[in-house]
């Protein structure tokens, strides 16, 4: 069985954390908008996705540090961090 592409680089003392690679299917304007806003931003592309993305999981609450566990799931499998009762 293949497995998913993954790079590591080491730097010195400093490990780079690994990339996996993925195939993204994308609106062509979209990645253009985002192209320019990257290009704005001195980034690469895959840079700025990766930036809009762990912001849009901080704004959302749903990022944890890498020591950090899962929360555990009920029986259901449902997260129980995300559970609430209705009232």
């Amino acid at each position: 069985m293949q497995q998913p592409a993954t790079s590591g680089v080491v730097l010195g003392d400093v490990a780079m954390a690994e990339r996996k690679s993925f195939l993204l299917r994308i609106d062509p304007m979209l990645l253009e908008k985002v192209q320019r806003w990257a290009n704005d931003d001195l980034r690469s592309l895959n840079g700025q996705i990766e930036f809009l993305l762990r912001r849009a999981l901080r704004e959302s609450g749903r990022e944890r540090g890498r020591d950090q566990e899962a929360p555990a799931a009920d029986a259901s499998g449902a997260s129980t961090d995300t559970l609430r009762e209705n009232p």
